[in-house]
């Protein structure tokens, strides 16, 4: 006795047409699930290093302060002093030249002595921020880090 094989269409093998549209249905249903997760992590890169920069400069001029007793009085002598080896870019902004340093605030009833001030007499700097102007994932100015 002679059995016969079943076989699926002419070709023996493969999907049939309802098989292939559930597949690809199903692709877009999971990339359509994945793509707005996705699609913040350039951003979420680039607030992650902003917030390195500024705990490395924030911790660099900490020891500027600790070794000289005076704060610097422009970020750009953390680099010319070696404390840095170059200014580092603004993830946000794309410049080196956009950092906002922050000054400390003399008291006129109780002025610093000579050797708390730069060489200049002028106030130092205390701290730095990003010069962009727009607004962090978390609704928060960058300037505001």
């Amino acid at each position: 006795m002679v059995t016969k094989r079943r076989t699926r269409g002419a070709a023996g093998g493969g999907f049939t047409l309802l098989e292939l549209i559930i597949v690809v249905a199903m692709i877009g249903i999971l990339a359509t699930i994945a793509l707005p997760a996705l699609k913040n992590w350039p951003r979420r890169a680039a607030e992650a290093v902003l917030k390195t920069d500024l705990r490395t400069m924030r911790d660099v001029i900490d020891q500027y302060h600790s070794d000289k007793g005076y704060y610097p009085g422009a970020l750009e002598e953390l680099v010319d002093e070696g404390y840095l080896r170059a200014m580092p870019f603004d993830p946000v902004t794309k410049s080196d030249k956009t950092w906002v340093p922050v000054f400390q605030e003399i008291d006129p009833e109780r002025p610093p002595a000579e050797t708390e001030l730069p060489l200049d007499g002028q106030p130092g700097v205390i701290d730095v921020h990003s010069g962009s102007p727009l607004l962090s994932l978390d609704g928060v100015p960058y300037s505001e880090w």
